[in-house]
C-alpha cells in the first residue's frame, strides 16, 4: 500500500513539475516577447520618418559621409565591414551621438567558415552528418561575432538540380530531405541555444525563393516551375529553417514564374509571413530591388521600391549605390503622394528592430574583445572540427581492384597536378576571412603521413584552365619513376559560386588529357578531384581504376585527403547530388516523376536516350567505402495502418569486409497510386552507424504521417490511403524493399 502510494505519488509529482516548468518556460518567453515588443512600440512612437527608413537601408562600407548618416539615424545595417575596431567605431557613433541610440546589425557572408574555413555546403552536406555540421557553424558563428559580424547570409538553402549553376556549391545538393537537415543544422549552429548570447550570431536562410532552378543553370537568370514543384521540392528546406527560428530571410534575383522573387506578395508575404508566422525580416539580395526595373515590372527606383516593399522586403541591401539608393529617398515620396502607408513601413522597422533586440545588440552593442580572448576556443578543437568534416565530406566514387587505401611503406609516389600543392583553390569560393598559409596542401598532407624514406616527386603537369602540355613529358618520366601516381585535379575556387556558370562541366583545360596520358604509364592511378559542382568525368570514371571526390574543403584539405588515401579514415561520404554523364542530360536528379512510357531496354518507344542511358553517371547517395556492407532482414512492424498512424521499419546491416566503417542507411519512400504522379522515391530517413568487421546492427525509420502527406490535385496537403513501397540501401538506388498500407 505503501509502495504504491509512493510510487503514485513520484508520478504525480513528475507530472506537477512537467507542467509547471511548461508553462513558466512558456510564460517566461510570453514576457520575454512582450517585453520586446513594448520597447518597440515605444521607440517607433519616437521616430521619424527619415529615422525609420534608416532601418530599412543596408550601406556597404564605411566612409565619412555615411559616418554622418549613422549619427543622424538613417543606417540600420552595413555589409562587408570586417573587425572589432572599426565595428566598435560605428557603433559608439550609432550608440553616442545618434537621437534614438539604435545600434546598426553588421552583415558579411560567414559561408563555411570565417578564419576556420570548412569544406564548402555541399561537401558538407556528402557527410550526411547534421551534429558534425552544426558545429562548424558555432565555430565560424564564435569567429565571426569575436570580430563584430553579428548576422550572416547563410545558410543557402536552394535547392539545386542543375550543376552548370555554379552556386550549387552553397548548398545541401538536389534533395529537399536532406537540404532541410543541413538547413536546420546550420540554424541551429549559427545561431545557438539564446540569440542574444555574445558568441552567436543571426542567420539568414537565402534564395527565396527557387533561384537554384535558374533556366539553363545561368545565374541571376528566369525560373518557371509549378506552384507543386515550388512547394514539393524548393520550399521544404525554407519551412525547416523557419521552424528551427531562423531570423532573416534574404529574397532572391529570380523571377518566378513571371514574378520577381524581391516583389513577390505571394511567396514573401502570403506563405513566409502569413502561412508560416515567420516573424523575422527579409533582406533583398544585392540590389535585387533596383534590378525590378531590368526585370520590367518597374519604370523606376520609386516604384521598384514600392513593389518591393508592398511584397514584404523589409530591407535594401546595397540598393544600386551608383546612382542613389531605392528605398531612400523614395519611400518618403511614397508617403507624401500617399502612394504607401507608414504602417507598412513601420511593419518592416518592428521586424528589424525585433532581430535586433534579440541578438541582444540594445544591451551590449560593442564587441567585448575581453570575453573573446577569457573564452577563446581552441586551435586543436576547431582544427580537428575541420578535418573530421573534410573525411567526412570525401566520397569515394570508384576503387577497383581495391588499390586504396595505400599502404604507408610505399616506397615511391609521384604526385601530379595543378591543384596539389595550392594553397587557396581548396578553400573554395565564398572563404570569409581564409588564412591561406593554415591550407594544407595534398603535397603537404601525403608528406604529413608517409614515412621519412618515401620518394615524394611532385609535378603541376598542366594549369587547372589553359596553358599548354609542355610538362608532360617530366610528368611522364615522373610516374614512370613511382610505384603509385596521385592525380590532382579539378577546378579553381572562382569557377564555382556566385556568377560563375558553365555550359560545359567537364574538367577544364587538358586535365583529362593530362590523365590519359598518366594512365597510359601502367602505373596504378589514383584520381582526386577538388570542385565545386559534380563534373562530367566519364573517361576518368570509366578509365582510372581509383577516384575521390574531395569537392574544396578548406584548411585541413591536404590532411583529410592523406587520411583517406592511406586508410587512416575509411571514407563514408555520400552524395548529395547525382553526377551526370553529359550535360544534355541535364537536369537528372533522383526523386523523378515517372511517365507514362517508363524506359524499357528492347522498346524504342519508351523515355529514353538514343546515345546515353537515362541514369547518372553516379547516384544521389552514393559512395563506396574501404569494406563492404550486407542490408537483409526489412521487417515492418505493421503493414497496415489508419490515416494518422505511425508504423516503423527495420533492417539489419552487417559489415562483411575486413575493415571498420561507417555506413549512411537511407530510407526511400513510394507513394504507387495518387491524384497526382508522385516520385518514384523520396528520401524520408537516414541514419549514421559504424561497425566493426563481422558486426551487425538492426536500423530502424519511424514512419510517421508526416512523411506521407503530399499536395493532392486541389493543392491540399493530405494523406491517402493506397499502397506504400520503402526502399532501404546505401544510395538511392536501394535494393531492399517492402510494402504497407494506409487505410481509412
Amino acid at each position: 500500500m505503501n509502495n504504491k502510494f509512493t510510487f503514485v505519488t513520484k508520478i504525480f509529482l513528475i507530472k506537477y513539475f512537467c507542467v509547471l516548468f511548461t508553462i513558466c518556460f512558456v510564460e517566461g518567453s510570453f514576457a520575454q516577447t512582450n517585453q520586446i515588443e513594448s520597447k518597440i512600440d515605444s521607440l517607433l512612437s519616437r521616430m521619424t520618418l527619415e529615422e525609420k527608413i534608416g532601418q530599412l537601408n543596408q550601406f556597404a562600407g564605411t566612409n565619412k559621409q555615411r559616418d554622418e548618416l549613422v549619427e543622424e539615424g538613417k543606417v540600420g545595417s552595413f555589409l562587408g565591414v570586417k573587425g572589432a575596431a572599426e565595428i566598435n567605431r560605428i557603433q559608439k557613433i550609432a550608440m553616442e551621438k545618434s537621437r534614438l541610440k539604435i545600434p546598426i546589425i553588421f552583415g558579411n557572408d560567414v559561408i563555411h567558415g570565417y578564419k576556420t574555413t570548412f569544406p564548402i555546403p555541399l561537401a558538407a552536406s556528402c557527410s550526411w552528418d547534421t551534429e558534425l555540421v552544426k558545429s562548424s557553424a558555432g565555430i565560424a558563428a564564435f569567429e565571426a561575432a569575436s570580430e563584430g559580424t553579428n548576422w550572416t547570409f547563410a545558410p543557402m538553402v536552394d535547392i539545386a538540380r542543375d550543376p552548370r549553376w555554379g552556386r550549387i556549391a552553397e548548398g545541401a545538393g538536389e534533395d529537399p530531405y536532406l537540404g532541410s537537415a543541413m538547413a536546420i543544422a546550420l540554424v541551429e549552429g549559427f545561431q545557438g541555444k539564446n540569440l542574444s548570447d555574445k558568441n552567436t550570431i543571426a542567420a539568414c536562410a537565402k534564395h527565396f525563393v527557387a533561384y537554384g532552378a535558374a533556366e539553363g543553370g545561368r545565374d541571376y537568370n528566369t525560373v518557371d516551375i509549378s506552384d507543386r514543384t515550388l512547394k514539393e521540392i524548393y520550399l521544404p528546406p525554407f519551412k525547416a529553417a523557419v521552424d528551427a527560428g531562423v531570423v532573416t530571410i534574404m529574397s532572391a534575383f529570380n523571377s518566378l514564374n513571371g514574378v520577381p522573387a524581391s516583389a513577390n506578395h505571394y511567396t514573401i508575404t502570403d506563405i513566409l509571413k502569413n502561412s508560416w508566422r515567420f516573424n523575422g525580416f527579409v533582406v533583398s539580395d544585392y540590389n535585387s530591388i533596383g534590378e525590378l526595373i531590368n526585370h520590367g515590372i518597374a519604370g523606376n527606383k520609386a516604384q521598384a521600391a514600392l513593389k518591393a516593399i508592398t511584397a514584404g522586403v523589409d530591407m535594401d541591401m546595397v540598393g544600386d549605390t551608383i546612382e542613389g539608393y531605392v528605398y531612400e529617398p523614395n519611400l518618403s515620396k511614397l508617403i507624401d503622394e500617399k502612394k504607401l502607408s507608414i504602417k507598412v513601413i513601420d511593419a518592416s522597422v518592428r521586424r528589424i528592430l525585433r532581430v535586433k533586440y534579440r541578438l541582444g545588440l540594445f544591451e551590449h552593442p560593442y564587441v567585448d574583445t575581453s570575453y573573446f580572448r577569457n573564452n577563446s576556443l581552441a586551435s586543436s578543437y576547431k582544427n580537428s572540427v575541420a578535418l573530421r568534416l573534410a573525411e567526412e565530406s570525401i566520397v569515394l566514387l570508384k576503387n577497383k581492384k581495391n588499390i586504396l587505401p595505400l599502404k604507408k611503406d610505399i616506397k615511391s609516389i609521384a604526385v601530379i597536378g595543378p591543384l596539389a600543392d595550392d594553397h587557396y583553390d581548396p578553400l573554395g569560393p565564398w572563404a570569409c576571412m581564409p588564412v591561406p598559409e593554415n591550407v594544407v596542401t595534398v603535397l603537404q598532407g601525403i608528406k604529413n603521413l608517409v614515412p621519412a624514406s618515401t620518394k615524394i616527386k611532385y609535378i603541376k603537369g598542366c594549369e587547372i584552365i589553359g596553358g599548354d602540355k609542355k610538362e608532360f613529358d617530366n610528368a611522364v618520366k615522373v610516374a614512370g619513376e613511382s610505384d603509385v601516381v596521385i592525380l590532382i585535379l579539378g577546378e579553381s575556387a572562382g569557377m564555382s559560386g556566385e556568377a560563375a556558370s558553365r555550359t560545359n562541366i567537364d574538367l577544364p583545360g587538358f586535365q583529362e588529357k593530362l590523365a590519359e596520358t598518366i594512365f597510359k604509364v601502367g602505373k596504378p592511378v589514383v584520381v582526386v578531384l577538388m570542385n565545386g559542382r559534380p563534373l562530367t568525368i566519364n573517361w576518368i570514371a570509366e578509365n582510372i581504376p581509383s577516384v575521390l571526390e574531395c569537392w574544396f574543403l578548406g584548411d585541413q584539405t591536404g590532411n583529410a585527403i592523406a587520411n583517406v588515401l592511406f586508410g587512416n579514415y575509411n571514407p563514408s561520404g555520400k552524395l548529395s547530388v547525382s553526377f551526370p554523364r553529359s550535360t544534355g542530360q541535364i537536369p537528372v536528379y533522383y526523386n523523378h516523376l515517372n511517365t507514362g512510357r517508363p524506359f524499357q531496354e528492347n522498346n524504342k518507344y519508351t523515355s529514353k536516350y538514343l546515345d546515353s542511358p537515362n541514369t547518372p553517371f553516379f547516384p544521389f547517395g552514393y559512395g563506396l567505402s574501404y569494406t563492404t556492407f550486407k542490408y537483409d532482414s526489412i521487417k515492418i512492424s505493421e503493414n497496415k495502418i489508419k490515416i494518422g498512424d505511425t508504423t516503423s521499419v527495420s533492417v539489419k546491416v552487417m559489415n562483411t569486409g575486413k575493415a571498420a566503417g561507417e555506413e549512411i542507411v537511407q530510407l526511400y519512400l513510394r507513394d504507387l497510386v495518387a491524384s497526382v504522379s508522385r516520385p518514384v522515391k523520396e528520401l524520408k530517413g537516414f541514419k549514421r552507424i559504424y561497425l566493426n568487421p563481422g558486426e551487425e546492427k538492426t536500423v530502424t525509420f519511424s514512419i510517421t504521417p508526416a512523411m506521407l502527406k503530399f499536395y493532392n490535385i486541389d493543392m491540399k496537403k493530405v494523406i491517402k490511403p493506397g499502397k506504400f513501397q520503402i526502399m532501404i540501401g546505401g544510395n538511392s538506388n536501394a535494393a531492399l524493399s517492402d510494402y504497407f498500407y494506409v487505410e481509412e
